[in-house]
C-alpha cells in the first residue's frame, strides 16, 4: 500500500493544507495521505509556534470526516531535532508492508540536496511534488522550474492549484480579531476560538 508522507507544523492546519492531501489521494496512485505533525525544535523555540499537541487535535479534527487521511504523532516520540530519513526509516521499519512517499513543495526541489541523506530519500522512497511559488530574497517568484531533481525516476509531479494560504496571516488575522471563514475548517476555527489560540 502507498502512504504520502504530508510533513508539516500545521500551525494551524488550514485549507490550502486539505486540498493539497486530497488532490494527492485522489489523483495519485497514494491509498493514503499521513498528516505527519512536527513538534518544536528544541534548539529553535519559536514562540509563535502553538504546543504540538493542540496542534495535532486541530488536524485531527479538521481530517476526521476523510478515511484516506490520518494524522501521526510519530516525530513527537523520535529524538529531537527531527531528521526526515529517520522519521522514514523508522515508519518503514513499524510498516514494512506499507511503501512510504513524501509530499513536497516544488519550492523544496531547490534546496532537497542540502537536506540529510537526500540520496537515500529519493532512492528507497521518492518524491511527489506539488507547485509552490518559489520564496526568493523574500518576494513570491514564478514556481521554480529549473531543479534537474524534477527528471529524477523516482519524483513525481503532481499537478494541483497554485495555492498560497499562509498559517503565519491566518495567525496575523486571529491576533487582530479578523474573520478567518473559509481559510481553515469550521471546526478548526471552533477550536481556536473556544481556546484561545494564537491570541
Amino acid at each position: 500500500m502507498k502512504i504520502g508522507l504530508f510533513f508539516g507544523s500545521f500551525n494551524p492546519i488550514h485549507i490550502g493544507h486539505l486540498a493539497i492531501a486530497n488532490i494527492m489521494a485522489e489523483n495519485t496512485d497514494l491509498k493514503k495521505v499521513w498528516f505527519i505533525v512536527s513538534p518544536q525544535n528544541p534548539l529553535k523555540p519559536s514562540k509563535g509556534l502553538l504546543h504540538e499537541f493542540d496542534r495535532y487535535d486541530m488536524v485531527k479534527a479538521a481530517i476526521a470526516d476523510n478515511y484516506k487521511f490520518e494524522v501521526s504523532d510519530i516525530e513527537f516520540l523520535l529524538p529531537k531535532p527531527s531528521y526526515t530519513i529517520h522519521t522514514l526509516t523508522h515508519l518503514h521499519e513499524k510498516f514494512p508492508d506499507k511503501e512510504f512517499k513524501l509530499i513536497v513543495g516544488e519550492d523544496n526541489l531547490e534546496n532537497f540536496t542540502r537536506w540529510k541523506n537526500y540520496q537515500q530519500i529519493l532512492d528507497q522512497y521518492g518524491l511527489y511534488v506539488y507547485p509552490r511559488p518559489a520564496v526568493s530574497s523574500g518576494e513570491k517568484q514564478p514556481p521554480v522550474t529549473n531543479s534537474p531533481l524534477k527528471s529524477h525516476a523516482n519524483v513525481r509531479l503532481v499537478e494541483a492549484p497554485l495555492l498560497d494560504i499562509s498559517a503565519t496571516y491566518i495567525r496575523e488575522c486571529i491576533k487582530n480579531n479578523k474573520s478567518i471563514r473559509y481559510l481553515v475548517p469550521d471546526v478548526v476555527e471552533q477550536m481556536i476560538r473556544t481556546k484561545g489560540f494564537y491570541k
